[in-house]
């Protein structure tokens, strides 16, 4: 049963796993600078969270709390569009899972 189990995972990691061109910039620098402007609007983002933290809510109508909802999302994709960070595949989860399972 262990040996069929380990077949099973190595054919699944081979169908999940792919590999992914490294951009060379990035890939040489490591961690890229904020330029200026970045800089800046990082700062005005968070001020504008902090005035959103400070708000009283329960004073506010239904469609204004819409609204900075809908603020808070477009601050937040822009913020995960400026950053970069990991990226898992589904392969990759799925083999991770399965090497903690066959350990334990």
């Amino acid at each position: 049963m262990k040996k069929l189990l380990a077949i099973f995972a190595l054919f699944l990691s081979i169908q999940f796993v792919q590999a992914e061109p490294a951009i060379e910039n990035e890939s040489k620098k490591g961690k890229t600078e904020l330029t200026e402007a970045q800089k800046m609007r990082a700062a005005e983002m968070k001020a504008r969270l902090d005035e959103i933290k400070a708000m009283d809510f329960k004073s506010m109508s239904k469609d204004e709390i819409k609204d900075i909802r809908t603020e808070l999302k477009e601050m937040k994709a822009e913020a995960k569009a400026e950053g970069g960070g990991i990226f898992l595949s589904v392969g990759a989860i799925i083999i991770i899972i399965l090497l903690l399972i066959l350990i334990l």
